[in-house]
């Protein structure tokens, strides 16, 4: 049985407060619509170096490096793992250029920076400028999934910060052996040997795991049931082969892995990126809650001015120029320009790496390298904190984000569909109708909404259509079986509470009965398509009404004996969607959309009148 280190917590105990603080702060943000990066730096702080709780190296003692070692690789792996070739489409010339030109740039003016302003050796600053280059796969993924970006600003941001995260870490090893050359360490061939063996060896790794891989899921040669298991142990034997030859370049071998296999169009795809995005959530919690507590109150009081004016720089400076250089000259418009020169965090590979890069260098006899991870951690948080609460704002300032309320995404054209969208789009509500035939769509596009004519699953919806425009699904075509299929699909994406759809006709069959886990969540009456098709042709409306102190919600219902609610939008316009189990809540400014009865409403009209 582990035995808690002196003074310290087990290794079972630290891993359990881990996971604990990671998955709370993720969910503490969520409820209050905060960066969830910065609460978990700020909770990692907390049980760290301010009340002592939790030391990681104590507590984990040599198993921390391999542990972050691996997060590490798996987080840049899952990211990998989302870059589908089509999903550049327009932004690729950007992304190339933020690659090919933007990282020798940056490189350059980062390690000027730490040179002139941060006071390190040209030995230091060479090598920590190369790891400056990346801008945290692990912090871009919440701070987007937050701002809720247009697509082509989202996948500038995305792209360049998986695939510069391995670019970065080689820059570093690059450096690091130039150093060595320099300090008579070793020589420049078995330097520059080294380098380009270990580059080619983590290319050729990581092309023939994802290829071979690929056509072992495409031919079957792993079942169903294995195909997550064999991709993990693939997946760490590719970074282990690759990492004992050059370290760091097992980061280059597991993402050119992840890239190959999102490009091989695998059947079981989604299942694979869904089961991995869940497991990088946790291991992206878990690392930054361990290295910030891993901060010393030494290093935490060693930083001063110096380190401030180093930070600033790097964010007021060296990063918008790398980037304005990078894009000059390119079909990027000059609003998303500023978007991605403003917003460069730092995350969990800067930090690993600038640790690692940092003792190697005091070893080889540059003893400023030393303050290495103290300038690290500052990077990092400043620019957590900085992005974490301006990237929304910002973008919303530029007019890049995909919506300024979140919208409602309705499946099926249909007459109930269009005037549901219609009441909704003049609560300034955003609605897209979507039906895989375009003459359904006639009605909507008559009245002015979004529509989208093709399949809502297609590849070709997802990488053309800005989806992060729209918070809730509403399935309600006339086949109750796609209503399902779509339902299933998009509630991983959109979240199970967010995707409706319209009850079945078989619903209350015992034989008919679908499991929980298939399907959306019930609306209004919990009426299938025909009886709301009935409602319609029979006279009823679509109304919104305004609840106040002088109209309540008993009011309501005893003016509409015989309306069905369907959503409600609360005084600050957050929309509901309701079913028949659903309480309303009853306060002045809440607006109600119902369905009523046009011919009884006006007949009351009349008897009051």
């Amino acid at each position: 049985m582990a035995t808690p280190a002196e003074g310290g917590l087990t290794p079972v105990t630290a891993i359990a407060l881990i996971g604990a603080l990671g998955v709370g702060a993720q969910w503490l943000a969520w409820r209050l619509n905060l960066p969830a990066i910065v609460l978990m730096l700020a909770a990692g702080l907390l049980v760290g170096p301010v009340l002592g709780i939790l030391d990681p190296s104590v507590a984990l003692g040599d198993l921390l490096q391999p542990i972050v070692a691996i997060a590490v690789a798996i987080i840049l792996f899952e990211g990998g793992l989302t870059l589908n070739f089509k999903s550049l489409t327009d932004a690729a010339t950007g992304v190339k250029r933020l690659v090919i030109v933007g990282a020798p740039v940056g490189w350059v003016l980062s390690a000027s920076v730490l040179h002139y302003v941060g006071g390190l050796s040209w030995a230091t600053s060479a090598v920590f400028g190369g790891i400056m280059i990346v801008t945290g796969p692990t912090v871009i993924a919440p701070l987007l999934r937050q701002a809720r970006l247009r697509r082509r600003p989202a996948a500038l941001l995305q792209w360049e910060a998986i695939v510069n995260d391995p670019v970065g870490a080689l820059a570093a090893v690059l450096a690091f052996e130039v150093v060595l050359v320099w300090s008579a360490a070793a020589s420049a061939q078995e330097a520059i040997t080294s380098l380009i063996v270990g580059i080619a060896i983590a290319t050729a790794v990581g092309i023939a795991s994802g290829l071979g891989l690929s056509r072992a899921f495409q031919q079957a040669w792993v079942p169903e049931y294995m195909k997550v298991p064999v991709l993990f142990v693939v997946v760490l034997c590719t970074f282990a082969a690759t990492d004992s030859v050059l370290h760091e370049s097992g980061l280059l071998a597991v993402t050119i892995m992840g890239v190959l296999i999102a490009n091989a169009h695998l059947p079981s795809h989604a299942e694979l990126h869904r089961f991995k995005e869940h497991a990088t959530i946790l291991l992206v919690s878990g690392v930054f809650i361990l290295l910030a507590a891993n901060m010393s109150q030494d290093t935490l009081r060693a930083m001063n001015w110096q380190t401030l004016a180093t930070v600033a720089a790097v964010i007021l400076f060296a990063r918008p120029v790398t980037v304005l250089v990078a894009l000059a000259f390119s079909n990027v418009p000059w609003a998303e320009r500023l978007l991605v020169a403003f917003t460069g965090p730092r995350g969990v590979v800067l930090v690993a790496v600038a640790g690692l890069f940092g003792d190697r260098l005091v070893q080889a006899g540059i003893e400023d390298a030393a303050g290495v991870s103290a300038l690290a951690f500052a990077l990092v948080a400043g620019t957590v904190v900085l992005h974490g609460f301006s990237l929304k704002p910002l973008a919303k300032a530029l007019g890049l984000t995909a919506s300024t309320t979140p919208g409602v995404l309705i499946v099926g054209g249909n007459k109930w569909s269009v005037e549901l969208g219609k009441i909704l789009t003049l609560q300034d509500i955003p609605v897209m109708v979507s039906d895989p035939n375009r003459s359904h769509l006639r009605d909507a596009r008559e009245a002015g909404l979004r529509i989208y004519s093709g399949d809502i699953l297609s590849e070709a919806a997802e990488h053309w259509l800005d989806l992060m425009a729209y918070e809730k699904v509403i399935a309600a075509t006339d086949n109750d079986a796609y209503n399902t299929l779509v339902a299933t699909d998009l509630a991983p994406e959109f979240g199970r509470e967010n995707v409706y759809q319209l009850n079945r006709e078989t619903s209350d069959s015992a034989r008919y009965a679908l499991p929980p886990k298939l399907g959306g969540r019930k609306i209004g009456a919990n009426e299938t398509y025909r009886q709301l098709q009935h409602r319609m042709w029979d006279g009823w409306e679509f109304r919104a009404t305004t609840l106040s102190d002088e109209f309540s919600m008993q009011d309501w219902r005893d003016t509409n004996p015989d309306g069905v609610l369907f959503a409600e939008i609360g005084p600050k316009g957050a929309l509901r969607i309701l079913n028949a189990d659903a309480e309303v809540k009853d306060q002045p400014g809440t607006r109600l959309i119902s369905m009523v009865p046009m011919k009884e409403h006006r007949a009351k009209a009349e008897g009051q009148a």
